[in-house]
């Protein structure tokens, strides 16, 4: 349900995107597109966008850049979130997570129970904070990103979205670190 007051006004967010994979490339990369897609549709920025090796290492260092630069409000994933040996983007996430967002795992886990039923367990979707900049993790497929992005993201990056949206938070979430010299 759309709980979006008109009246307010729209705050757009710089997001940065990456698709962690072995096999995807910028010519076959559908999950990426489709977040691309979706967030500049909804009057967002697309910030950055890349395509990371299913290495934890590799992910930390791109995800610190990201946290690291100004211009990046709100970092989004797709991909490596699974159980296999080479999914390994929420350990890179928990290297560099200040916060976790439980909610938005479970959420995400919600939603996709409705369409993939128990096979939702499988999936590790997170989301976390650092350094005043959201994280969200999310499966590679095509319709996972829709569905974190339809069902999810899209309402709570919107400053209109009521009660609550993550972007009226964006302005406190620094309050725990010195300030800057």
């Amino acid at each position: 349900m759309s709980r979006i007051d008109e009246t307010a006004p729209f705050l757009s967010v710089r997001i940065a995107i990456a698709t962690i994979s072995d096999t995807r490339t910028p010519a076959n990369d559908s999950s990426g597109d489709a977040l691309a897609a979706r967030l500049t549709s909804a009057g967002h920025e697309l910030a950055d966008r890349t395509i990371i090796k299913d290495d934890a290492n590799a992910i930390e260092a791109q995800l610190r850049a990201w946290i690291a630069d100004p211009m990046v409000d709100v970092v989004i994933t797709s991909g490596g979130t699974g159980v296999t040996g080479r999914d390994v983007t929420p350990e890179a996430f928990t290297r560099v997570l200040e916060k976790v967002i439980e909610g938005f795992g479970e959420l995400f886990r919600w939603v996709s129970f409705a369409k993939i039923g128990t096979s939702t367990m499988q999936s590790r979707a997170l989301g976390g904070v650092a350094n005043g900049t959201y994280l969200f993790a999310l499966p590679g497929s095509t319709g996972a990103v829709k569905d974190g992005w339809d069902e999810i993201l899209r309402f709570q990056l919107d400053s209109r979205h009521r009660p609550c949206n993550l972007v009226e938070l964006m302005p406190r979430l620094k309050e725990h670190l010195p300030p800057s010299a």
